[in-house]
């Protein structure tokens, strides 16, 4: 028997590749000659390096960048050796988790960082990127990473312009003369699930700009300057849309992407399933194991168990989902193709208590070995 486990993480707990493994331990307790595929999973945002690093054997890089306020970091990304492939979470460089809560302020916070982050890997002879961009601190438009790639954003006196959200209220004047022509050959995979607009009441300011740190006076100048911006690079990329779904994502950042580097806007848990050729592991399988911290409505909309359960459909291979916990709504999971789920929490407990490492380990091993112990019965009687 085949089994593909493509976990997503347990955030704050475990790994996708140690939920794989814990699940992989339990199964072989019941039957140590299963034959078993981990495969680490991530839906773009956090875990997305790790996830497919670890199925391409592709190799970490580090590079000294800006965070969201300029203190230079290292920050790590991922090369695919065998395509060249660059794999980015933006985060690294214009993450909010760099910054504390009190550091958060979107006025300020620029994605300057992620476009050094992508000349580093220019450098080193990259020329496909697949970037995720979940996370962010900033609502600059991306015009941080522009500038570093050799854009200029200039205000009336030709000065480029501050970094951070607030260098975009004197902007005057975009040039695009001293671009390198090598980013022309340059292909941008960005693992993009929302589908707000640049600006507007649905817009990245008024959405994404609180849980950033921004006052609702600030949400209305961001949203006001982000549409002066959009107007400007009409004039220096005609085929620009603010209201592209998407163009809000990352503060802005997949407007930059869209408009100034001709990207594609898809589904993280899609380029991951690709990246990592996860349906030709699938293709062969009997059964496929998936998973994440919490399985819950949002779960339906388009997360790693769902993407990996539609993968799985194709073929006809029955899904079955293991979370840290589950709540009503993950009842609408079974329409996209998982078959039936479960909860590995044996006992009420704290949330502290259940996300500890070695607790939530054991729990995903157990549940594991009980189900498997199931499909062993009713497999062995039928």
């Amino acid at each position: 028997m085949k089994i593909v486990i493509a976990m997503d993480s347990f955030k704050g707990s475990l790994s996708a590749l140690q939920a794989g493994q814990a699940i992989a331990e339990g199964i072989h307790r019941v039957e140590p000659e299963t034959e078993l595929h981990i495969c680490p999973m991530a839906d773009g945002g956090e875990g997305t390096v790790d996830a497919i690093l670890t199925a391409t054997a592709g190799q970490y890089q580090t590079v000294q960048a800006s965070d969201p306020l300029g203190r230079q970091i290292d920050c790590r990304y991922g090369i695919i050796p065998s395509s060249k492939t660059a794999v980015i979470e933006m985060s690294a460089a214009a993450g909010i988790t760099l910054l504390t809560e009190a550091e958060r302020n979107p006025r300020y916070a620029s994605t300057y960082g992620v476009g050094q982050m992508i000349l580093d890997a220019i450098e080193k002879g990259c020329r496909d990127f697949i970037i995720g961009i979940g996370g962010s601190a900033t609502n600059d438009g991306g015009v941080g990473m522009l500038q570093a790639l050799g854009f200029s954003f200039l205000d009336t006196a030709g000065i480029e312009i501050a970094r951070g959200a607030i260098g975009l209220q004197n902007l005057a004047e975009i040039r695009i003369d001293y671009v390198p022509a090598v980013l022309n050959n340059c292909r941008f995979r960005i693992a993009c699930d929302v589908s707000n607009p640049l600006c507007g009441e649905q817009g990245c300011s008024a959405v994404f700009g609180p849980q950033k740190g921004a006052a609702p006076e600030l949400i209305q100048q961001m949203d006001s300057w982000l549409q002066h911006y959009a107007a400007l690079t009409k004039t220096v990329c005609p085929s620009s849309d603010a209201d592209y779904p998407g163009a809000g994502a990352a503060g802005g950042l997949g407007f930059a992407f869209l408009s100034y580097l001709n990207a594609t806007l898809e589904s993280g848990v899609s380029i991951v399933i690709d990246a990592i050729h996860l349906e030709q592991q699938i293709q062969t399988a009997h059964l496929v194991i998936t998973g994440e911290g919490r399985l819950d409505g949002q779960s339906a909309m388009g997360k790693t168990p769902v993407g990996v359960a539609r993968a799985a459909k194709k073929y006809g291979k029955p899904v079955i989902a293991l979370a840290g916990s589950v709540t009503a709504e993950a009842d609408r999971c079974h329409a996209y193709g998982i078959d039936a789920f479960f909860p590995v929490l044996k006992a009420p407990c704290t949330l502290d208590e259940a996300i500890q490492p070695e607790t939530a380990y054991q729990n995903l091993r157990d549940i594991a070995e009980q189900v498997f112990r199931l499909i062993e019965a009713v497999r062995t009687t039928l």
